[in-house]
């Protein structure tokens, strides 16, 4: 069986001892703190599992940064998007995964124990590769840990480099030009993952502007977990996705947040829910700031 959105720890424990191709990835970061991620992974992580550095691997770090921190490179090095943290365009994520030993038949797993916040990037990008078989592990290294998982510590054995092949795409990117142009229509439904404050600009702590993009809808990512750090029951997510969506089409949905990053579990848990796929945004709102010509909406 190959698991394409979430993995429950005590399938991921039956997964390894089925020793079919494996690749595990853990995405721990902390914003304020770099390095603290990668501290942690070395601290304790799953047996085998590839630290994912979100600045290092998971964005774009090349080019003369422009205003507000967009990035500006061209060619083979262009970033796919902008914002906090570009995206890395798939050329240079497939010479990442090959470099770390991935190969198209293995099944991903990414975690984190930062409540989902991360790892949800690295599950998007696989499926933007065109790789089916990523998911999310279920409530992340807690959850591993509370079911009696195996935990090492300190570095792994590096793994032989591989010829990870892009193949198309199965996660829908979507550009500042399209939000702009699509703005105000039913065909383009936006959805916020930040915290209300910063949404309704009362609170602004990493991007020049405060605000939201006008039209959008705020769901915070948070809301798609439950008191164990596990996203909530199919049917929970459904009712609470319809609710907010009201008349709008769930097809409609483009996800976003502050750099692309922590509107993945928006996207997730509409998969969940079977409302799915929907959108990402990904130079979301640090992007979308970054030009003061672009409308802002506050409350």
């Amino acid at each position: 069986m190959n698991y394409t959105t979430l993995i429950s720890a005590e399938q991921l424990q039956a997964f390894v001892a089925s020793k079919k191709p494996l690749r595990v990835f853990d995405c721990t970061f902390d914003l304020m703190q770099p390095h603290a991620g990668e501290q942690q992974y070395l601290a304790s992580h799953i047996p085998g599992a590839v630290y994912a550095h979100l600045d290092k691997a998971l964005s774009a770090r090349h080019g003369v940064p422009g205003a507000h921190g967009v990035v500006t490179a061209s060619g083979a090095d262009a970033p796919a998007s902008g914002g906090r943290h570009p995206l890395p365009n798939r050329e240079k994520f497939a010479i990442w995964l090959s470099s770390v030993g991935f190969a198209n038949d293995m099944q991903a797993v990414v975690y984190d124990r930062n409540g989902g916040t991360y790892c949800g990037r690295l599950w998007w990008m696989l499926k933007w590769a065109g790789h089916r078989n990523v998911a999310v592990l279920d409530g992340g290294l807690q959850a591993w840990q509370a079911a009696g998982g195996a935990i090492n510590s300190g570095e792994e054995p590096a793994h032989f480099q591989t010829g990870f092949e892009l193949a198309p795409a199965l996660a829908a990117l979507v550009d500042t030009q399209t939000v702009s142009r699509q703005l105000g229509r039913l065909a383009q439904t936006l959805v916020d993952a930040r915290a209300a404050a910063r949404f309704k600009g009362e609170a602004e702590p990493l991007d020049p502007v405060a605000g939201h993009i006008p039209g959008a809808l705020n769901r915070p990512f948070t809301q798609n977990f439950g008191p164990d750090g596990k996203f909530k029951p199919a049917a929970q997510l459904k009712a609470e996705f319809e609710a907010l969506l009201g008349e709008h089409d769930p097809a409609s949905v483009v996800h976003h947040c502050g750099s692309g990053v922590s509107a993945v579990p928006n996207l997730i848990a509409m998969e969940v829910a079977g409302l799915g796929p929907s959108g990402l945004y990904a130079g979301s709102w640090s992007e979308w700031c970054s030009d003061l010509d672009r409308p802002v909406a506050q409350g």
